[in-house]
């Protein structure tokens, strides 16, 4: 019984892992800069896609397929915040938003199937994280221990970044009083450019890594975008530990319940969800607006 939960423990962790990485982009676009960003879970996709291109058809290695996904993905996004994002930084509404960005991931979508066709695109594994890791009690694959210490470093390094430098004091300030930064010398637009192309990054570092979980193919961005919205909102928004909370709880209780009665599909999951935010109204670590 002890080494199933321990199972269980470890494969919760993985999957937690990979929602954290790819959900914390869209938490900060929606604590810090206040846009409700549905086409997040497309930006994920196309970093998938360009890796699988990459390891496939450019004879990229792993390592620099990741680092290829994660910039093309963010060159790919810029035009549009460039023509489309801009128009909603600090002054749209809700609505106006999820108009916008769910409309971006839709036209993402059609591209993507026109292009690339209805099919699952795998990413081939290197041979130091296709096989198996024996931990004595039980074998698991080396590529679950490659994503839970890339969750452990992303979320060190955010919260550096974020809560203990310049640019994330900076960032808070333009996003609680845009006219007052700018006043002080702050240019609010590259930050806020800049914080754009992190959340994109994060998405698409996520769906690479994620790959072997959370499959990459044309409706991924529908698929999981309910996915990613959860943990933010159980997380609390903008809070990089409310994240990772967030991201492990609800890992426990999916992967416990398919464990324990797959029959439920993903009905302890959102039981999960339900109770949290009816104890927890603003996340379980949120900020107050």
């Amino acid at each position: 019984m002890a080494w199933t939960g321990l199972s269980i423990g470890l494969d919760a962790l993985s999957y937690g892992m990979v929602l954290f990485i790819i959900s914390i982009g869209l938490s900060i676009m929606m604590g810090l800069m206040r846009v409700v960003n549905l086409a997040h879970g497309a930006f994920a996709m196309i970093g998938g896609y360009l890796a699988s291109f990459a390891l496939k058809n450019a004879g990229a290695g792993y390592p620099l397929a990741i680092v290829l996904a994660v910039l093309g993905t963010i060159a790919i996004a810029f035009p549009l915040e460039f023509l489309l994002y801009r128009r909603i930084y600090r002054k749209s509404d809700e609505l106006t938003q999820i108009l916008l960005t769910i409309g971006i991931a839709f036209v993402i979508i059609g591209v993507a199937n026109y292009i690339l066709g209805p099919t699952t695109k795998s990413i081939p594994l290197p041979p130091l994280l296709s096989g198996p890791v024996d931990l004595g009690f039980r074998m698991i694959p080396a590529h679950r221990i490659f994503v839970m210490i890339c969750g452990v470093c992303t979320a060190g390094l955010l919260w550096l970044l974020i809560d203990r430098t310049e640019f994330g004091i900076r960032l808070r300030a333009a996003v609680d009083n845009g006219d007052m930064a700018e006043s002080l010398g702050i240019k609010t637009q590259i930050l806020f450019s800049a914080t754009f192309a992190l959340a994109v990054g994060l998405a698409a570092f996520g769906g690479v890594v994620g790959a072997e979980l959370l499959p990459v193919e044309p409706f991924y961005a529908l698929r999981y975008m309910v996915t990613f919205l959860v943990v933010v909102s159980v997380g609390g928004a903008g809070s990089i530990p409310g994240a990772v909370a967030a991201s492990i709880l609800l890992g426990l209780a999916d992967t416990t319940g398919k464990y324990l009665a797959p029959e439920y599909g993903e009905f302890f999951f959102y039981l999960a969800v339900i109770l949290v935010v009816f104890l927890f109204p603003n996340g379980l670590l949120g900020r107050r607006h």
